[in-house]
């Protein structure tokens, strides 16, 4: 008999951003491969189906609203805990890839996945709701994971400081690319300007767009004219103010909103140049994913960032109004600065996919 292996899927009921996208790239490569376990996904009911990430714009406004209001989601979340209980069967394995066990799980072995620590280090750039959340389970719950996931070495060294959790029980897997969706294509149909800057991440404060609009409204105004920026994201919180600056830059600034996978891949592929000013991030996906489409990155020079960029990425400082403007220039006004970020940017890529880490993944739960 295989051993039974539970998988918690609630991410993929959202849009697929961060945390969903590497559940459900890792899962889907496992369901490829001869696995040696009888697989369960948890969506707050059990199922054998491995279900694709909504894009349906009514479950995105349900998203929406529950985020406009702590108390509902609070009643979500201690809903599916019930369920859990209610139903539960017993596992030998329970992967948890979003920080938190659920409580009512039964596995002889718990596996979850701890992305960074943004909810403890950089609290300003979160919901009230979400650090209550994690303050009242995060501490109480991670000890009854037995082996700790995570993206990058900044992180286990993170874990390491903060957690008492042995190194041997903490494992480093990179997240991955989709090399058949994020590549160099040849033929694209969208209706883009021929030249702009590009910039993708929910429209949230950690993502330090306004540094960024700041930033771009400070380029030579030649640049401006030549280089319109663009936004691809989930529309996150507290991006009022984010929202004016684009309203009142419009004529030069384009927000595409949340948009598909294949889209961005071709966005990614006409973008001049794509530039990510984070503050903080366990790994920085989308720096691969434009790599991958042989698009020159500019990178914030935090946490985990230079770690997946490697000698690939022209970095920042993204407390730097002024770095990322020096920076932006510099790349812009270089061909052949672009051109060498381009093919080190392609070489990079390939050192990340998605079978990889999922096979990395397999090997721990065994």
């Amino acid at each position: 008999m295989k051993p039974k292996l539970l998988i918690d899927a609630i991410p993929l009921l959202s849009p697929l951003t961060g945390i969903g996208k590497y559940l459900y790239e890792v899962s889907n490569e496992i369901s490829k491969i001869e696995s040696g376990f009888d697989i369960d996904y948890f969506y707050g009911y059990y199922s054998k189906e491995l279900i694709k990430p909504t894009t349906n714009q009514n479950i995105k406004s349900l998203k929406a609203t529950i985020n406009r209001f702590p108390l509902i989601k609070s009643m979500v979340r201690e809903a599916l805990f019930i369920s859990s209980r209610l139903f539960a069967k017993n596992y030998d394995i329970y992967w948890q890839p979003n920080f938190i066990p659920h409580r009512g799980v039964k596995a002889k072995k718990i596996v979850t996945t701890v992305h960074d620590f943004s909810f403890l280090l950089h609290r300003k750039y979160h919901p009230k709701e979400t650090l209550r959340y994690f303050d009242n389970n995060f501490f109480k719950n991670i000890y009854r994971s037995n082996l700790i996931i995570t993206g990058s070495h900044y992180t286990k060294g993170e874990i390491l400081d903060r957690l008492n959790f042995r190194e041997e029980n903490i494992r480093v897997i990179y997240h991955g690319v989709d090399h058949n969706i994020f590549r160099v294509f040849r033929d694209i149909d969208l209706k883009l300007p021929k030249k702009f800057i590009l910039s993708v991440g929910s429209i949230e404060p950690r993502k330090n767009l306004l540094g960024l609009l700041k930033a771009y409204n400070l380029l030579d105004k030649r640049l401006r004219d030549e280089y319109k920026l663009i936004l691809v994201g989930f529309r996150g919180w507290e991006n009022r103010e984010i929202m004016q600056l684009i309203e009142k830059n419009s004529k030069n600034i384009d927000y595409l909103g949340f948009i598909s996978t294949e889209d961005l891949a071709k966005v990614y592929n006409l973008a001049s140049c794509f530039v990510y000013p984070s503050f903080y991030e366990g790994f920085g996906l989308p720096i691969v994913e434009a790599m991958a489409c042989g698009t020159p990155v500019i990178s914030s020079d935090s946490s985990s960032l230079p770690e997946v960029g490697g000698d690939a990425v022209v970095y920042i400082n993204p407390n730097s109004i002024e770095d990322i403007k020096d920076k932006i220039e510099l790349v812009l006004n270089s061909q052949e600065l672009r051109e060498d970020l381009s093919k080190k940017g392609l070489a990079q890529s390939k050192l990340f996919s998605w079978e990889k880490s999922a096979k990395a993944h397999l090997e721990t739960f065994r």
